[in-house]
């Protein structure tokens, strides 16, 4: 992670998320992490229809698309139809793992501005695969922005957090959170999936 922004908010979901693999949405205390806010979203995810909506964006990263984003297609942070941003949403959702995308947004002008998008899951309820907690922020603020909104994006670069392994957890320990898995083989089966 590259960006203050994208490093403060990755600790405070380390912090609240201690052993299990995600922090809850309602633990989630948006007065301790104010100065974050406005580069923030929120997205729901709905894995059966493989769609992920901006449940909530933050005052800067609406000013950098020109328009509120609430209610929209996560996707259309791209502007076009492109697999990067399911498969993004997929590897947060179903990896319950965070990622971190290096992005290029493009405005109708031919200008384009370097953002870094970082993703966590969170659970919902008891529930994984249903929201996610990320930022999105420019590396700098050209003057055009707030007067020439981003049209487009193309995914530059991404890495995957993986979750650090704490010193006494053997690697076939299942995660916190898990009821724990069946041995088939060489492989852990963990309970969970479309019922």
């Amino acid at each position: 992670m590259k960006h203050p922004t994208s490093r403060k908010l990755h600790a405070y979901w380390e912090r609240l998320r201690g052993e299990r693999s995600a922090p809850e949405r309602a633990e989630i205390e948006p007065g301790e992490i104010r100065h974050l806010l406005a580069d923030s979203l929120i997205l729901e995810l709905d894995m059966a229809a493989r769609e992920a909506t901006v449940r909530l964006a933050g005052t800067r990263v609406c000013a950098l698309y020109g328009r509120e984003l609430k209610g929209l297609p996560f996707a259309q942070l791209w502007g076009s139809p492109a697999a990067e941003p399911w498969r993004l949403v997929e590897i947060v959702a179903q990896d319950t793992l965070g990622v971190v995308a290096g992005l290029r947004g493009t405005n109708a002008a031919g200008e384009s501005l370097d953002l870094e998008l970082l993703l966590l899951p969170l659970r919902h309820r008891g529930r994984t695969q249903i929201r996610a907690l990320g930022t999105l922020t420019p590396e700098g603020t050209p003057h055009w922005i707030g007067l020439r909104p981003l049209a487009r994006a193309d995914t530059t670069s991404l890495r995957i957090l993986a979750r650090p392994e704490p010193a006494d957890v053997r690697p076939d320990q299942p995660p916190a959170n898990d009821t724990g898995p069946m041995r088939r083989g060489h492989l852990l089966v963990h309970t969970g999936g479309r019922a």
